[in-house]
């Protein structure tokens, strides 16, 4: 009896659930694959890796080209105003090239170029193209009618000077032509300097006069003529270089 009783409790412990032991990990179950994300990312990899070697390629294909420092006014040349950058090559842009600044140096700039712009085959020629609005006015100044040092791009005003009154016999005037009938009012207040001559070949007319050309409003172009004509004008840096 006593052992019946043994075997059965025996029983009853092996029919128990095994629980697993400390430490054991479940099994997990199969990971699900996703081949089409895994297709992507590899895709996108190689799009990167393509649109890094094309900046590497577009980078290396650039050329030399000229440069302004600083601003150049219509009929001056470029003259020492110029460095040389590095730009990607485009053919659509007719880029002067740095190789090529020794003959840009013998043309004229058409109009104004600021500093900092990037020059082009069509900003420059053999001469200067006159804006719309303005008149070239050729002056030929004696000594003291122009300040020492004026130069290409200069902005300058002109006043009348001389004895602009008729002369009158019975004048008590010491000074002769020296005198002035002139008001303080100026023929033109903002006469752009596009002309200086270096004063080799003929660029001079005697030895003391000398050949400055402006460019004014044509409104003004008439009235600076007269008193060119005459002799009769003297100019004056101001403001706005």
């Amino acid at each position: 009896m006593k052992i019946q009783e043994r075997t059965g409790a025996g029983n009853n412990r092996s029919s128990a659930p095994v629980q697993p032991t400390m430490g054991e990990r479940l099994p997990s179950p199969p990971r699900e694959r996703k081949p089409a994300l895994a297709a992507l990312a590899v895709l996108l990899i190689l799009v990167g890796a393509l649109g890094a070697t094309m900046l590497v390629l577009r980078a290396g294909d650039r050329i030399e080209v000229v440069k302004v420092t600083a601003d150049i006014q219509a009929g001056e040349s470029v003259g020492n105003k110029v460095e040389s950058v590095l730009v990607a090559d485009d053919a659509g842009v007719n880029y002067v090239k740095w190789n090529q600044v020794n003959a840009l140096k013998k043309l004229k700039a058409k109009s104004t170029i600021y500093a900092g712009t990037l020059v082009i085959g069509q900003m420059f020629g053999t001469e200067a193209s006159v804006p719309a609005g303005k008149a070239v006015v050729g002056l030929s100044l004696k000594e003291g009618q122009y300040p020492e040092g004026i130069e290409v791009g200069d902005l300058v005003a002109a006043y009348q000077v001389g004895n602009t009154s008729s002369s009158n016999s019975g004048s008590d005037d010491k000074t002769g032509s020296g005198a002035t009938g002139s008001t303080d009012t100026a023929i033109v207040d903002d006469a752009r300097v596009t002309k200086v001559p270096d004063g080799s070949g003929d660029s001079t007319i005697s030895s003391t006069n000398q050949r400055v050309t402006v460019t004014v409003d044509e409104s003004d172009a008439a009235a600076l003529t007269r008193a060119a004509a005459a002799n009769q004008v003297a100019l004056v840096k101001v403001p706005g270089n």
